[in-house]
Order: structure tokens, then C-alpha cells, then sequence
């Protein structure tokens, strides 16, 4: 996610914090400070890491359940909103995408637990006020933390209870169905956020927006893994394409990029072997990191997965979320790249067939292999 800093490494995942989370400390801290004085301020502050640290444990209570079921997670970001846990993958097994799902909000009701049992805390009526300096800051941990229980159960995408709704679901309509029922619950839940936004709380219309963008994207990302199942990769293969050398220089791959609609640049040896990928974003920080002259070898990046011509579009796909790579090299039997996969070239098959006659199958005629 980009306009994160990582600030460390916990268990093989990396601690991101967004920098819109450390606007929103400075902005939490003046606003106590002017109302209320320094020791106020700082009582404040010192409350909200805390809260973020429970949140933080919740999203480690999903990446060490992940983990029991073979799923790496890269990072986990810390936003004003809250954390994201970027799974290399969903399961489809309802029962393990329940236990991970789950695994969140269990972590918070056994921190409040914890500061019931242990620390002294009271579950008054106004603990609830996480605002109210006069209410003891264990106290008011101690109700958020099963705020963030309850709230996180909303059976909505993307909070944990769609995911668990999801997994009831799926044992008996299938994972396509069940995803789209969740997301249109997530997506009325939006809407009803928003609403009471507009009304009571400005912060409820941005977590109205992160909930809608995020329940589309989870159905979107699960139809298009639907439809690439079964299909050869070769189906959604761009096979037309602009490549790059190592030895030429930046300035070349400027001229490439303006001669061409392409985005991402494979990078290939003399013998057409994909060797890394440079991509827009690449170019313009080589042109002013390195200069005109330098090689694209030192400015590529090695990131660009492959796989053979004879893999499904499915293992493609898998491969683009698990990876978060921009783009799949598609190599024949020799290792010579022969064409790219990207989630846009799988979206315009999606739209193509969809396009069609009920009942036709799309099947591009391709040259075969060697020929």
C-alpha cells in the first residue's frame, strides 16, 4: 500500500503504518491540546496507540490463524479506520476462512476479558465514550476492545462477520453465491453508514466508502477467479507486446513507454528468457534517481513471476493475488516469454464473454505453440 512506513517485523510479516495514521494522531493531539490542555492531549494520545496496538493484535489473530492453513501474510497496515491484513490468499474451505475470520474479534474479547479479570476494568454505561478523558483509560480499553468484537461481527464484507456469513454460506450456495450475497449486504451497510454520517459523524462517510469499495472489490475478484477456472491461459494471454534488454538505457524505455499503451515492460535476456519487469512508475524514478544513460537491468525490478504456457488462467490468477504482481510472464517449453497476464487482460475475456450468446464459449484462435 503505498504512503505506508514500515516500522518493523513481527513473526515474517511487516508493520506498515499509513501516513493518513500519523496526520490523524497529529490532528487527535492538537484537538486535545486546544480544548483541554497538555495533560489531556497526551492522556489521549497515549489512549489511541493503545487502542491501535488491540487492533494491531486483532489483525495478528487472523495472520497466525492464516498461518496454521499454509497462508502467508506479507504486511499488515495500520490506517485511521483500522488495521488491513493483506492475505496472499483466501481459502475457499468455508471452515478455514471461518477460524480466520473469527480469530480477529476473539482477540479483542479476550483483551477486554483480560482487563476485566486482571486489571479492574468496569464495563459502565458511558465507558463507551473513548473521548471522555474522565473515565479511566483501562475502562474505556476495555469497552472498545469488545466494540471492535461487535462491530467487526456486522455479517457485511469486508468486516470479519461477511467473511463468517460467507463461510455459512458457501457449504450450501457454492463460494461465487455466497460472496455476492455478502457483498451486497456490505454494500447496503455503506450506504446505511453513510447516511448516518451525513447526520451524526463525518468519519462514518469515509468508513462508508472503504466498506463499499471493499465489498465490490471482493465480488469483482471472486467472479473473475470463477470464470478463470478450467479456461487455458492462453485465453486471456496478451501476446503482443513491447520488451526491454537489460544493457539498453532508461532513455529507450522512455521511448518505448510513449510509443505504446503498455504500463509494465518485461524485461528479457538474448534468448528471450524473461529476466525482470519495469514498469511506468519504474521509468520516471530511474530518469531522476539514475539518469537518462543508466541500464534498465539496474532499474527493473525482479518480481515478474512466470509460469508455463500449459497452466490454467486459474493458476495465473492465483499467482497475481498471491504475488500482488502486476503482471505474469507466459513462457513456452523452451523458458522464452511469449506472453502476459495482468488482472486487466482477465477482466476484458470477463467482458468479451459476457458479451456473448447465452451458452458460447470464447475461444481465441492462437497460433500453436512452436509454429
Amino acid at each position: 500500500m503505498s504512503w505506508s512506513l514500515n516500522i518493523g517485523t513481527v513473526a515474517g510479516t511487516v508493520v506498515r503504518i499509513h501516513l493518513t495514521f500519523l496526520l490523524f494522531l497529529a490532528w487527535i493531539f492538537a484537538a486535545s491540546y486546544a480544548n483541554d490542555g497538555a495533560a489531556t492531549a497526551w492522556n489521549t494520545l497515549l489512549f489511541i496507540v493503545l487502542l491501535f496496538l488491540c487492533v494491531l493484535l486483532h489483525e495478528f489473530g487472523h495472520i497466525f490463524t492464516a498461518r496454521a492453513f499454509n497462508v502467508a501474510t506479507p504486511y499488515v497496515t495500520l490506517l485511521p479506520i483500522g488495521g488491513v491484513a493483506q492475505l496472499e490468499r483466501i481459502p475457499e474451505e468455508p471452515k478455514q476462512e471461518f477460524l480466520i475470520a473469527i480469530a480477529g474479534p476473539l482477540v479483542n474479547i479476550a483483551i477486554a476479558a483480560a482487563l476485566i479479570l486482571f486489571g479492574g476494568a468496569t464495563l459502565q454505561s458511558n465507558a463507551a465514550a473513548i473521548d471522555n478523558a474522565q473515565i479511566s483509560m483501562i475502562d474505556r480499553l476495555a469497552a472498545v476492545n469488545l466494540f471492535i468484537a461487535l462491530f467487526n461481527m456486522i455479517p457485511a464484507f469486508p468486516m470479519d462477520g461477511g467473511r463468517v456469513l460467507r463461510a455459512a454460506l458457501a457449504s450450501r450456495l457454492g463460494y461465487v453465491r455466497a460472496t455476492e450475497i455478502a457483498a451486497s449486504i456490505g454494500q447496503f451497510v455503506a450506504f446505511a453508514l453513510g447516511f448516518i454520517g451525513l447526520m451524526a459523524n463525518p468519519i462514518l462517510i469515509f468508513i462508508a466508502i472503504f466498506v463499499y469499495l471493499a465489498a465490490s472489490s471482493e465480488s469483482h475478484m471472486v467472479a473473475l477467479r470463477a470464470v478463470s477456472r478450467g479456461v487455458p491461459v492462453s485465453h486471456a494471454m496478451m501476446t503482443q507486446f513491447a520488451t526491454l534488454l537489460p544493457n539498453a538505457n532508461v532513455e529507450d524505455a522512455v521511448q518505448t513507454l510513449l510509443a505504446t499503451s503498455q504500463s509494465e515492460f518485461p524485461v528479457i535476456d538474448g534468448a528471450g528468457k524473461p529476466i525482470g519487469l519495469l514498469g511506468r512508475d519504474g521509468i520516471i524514478k530511474a530518469i531522476s534517481r539514475l539518469g537518462p544513460e543508466a541500464r534498465v537491468g539496474d532499474a527493473m525490478s525482479a518480481d515478474l513471476p512466470t509460469l508455463s504456457h500449459r497452466c490454467s488462467l486459474e493458476d495465473a490468477f492465483k499467482l497475481l493475488q498471491e504475488k500482488q504482481a502486476d503482471a505474469v510472464g507466459i513462457t513456452d517449453a523452451d523458458g522464452r516469454l511469449i506472453g502476459l497476464v495482468t488482472s486487466e487482460t482477465i477482466a476484458e475475456m470477463v467482458m468479451v464473454q459476457n458479451a456473448l450468446p447465452k451458452g458460447v464459449r470464447f475461444r481465441p484462435w492462437r497460433r500453436p505453440i512452436g509454429a
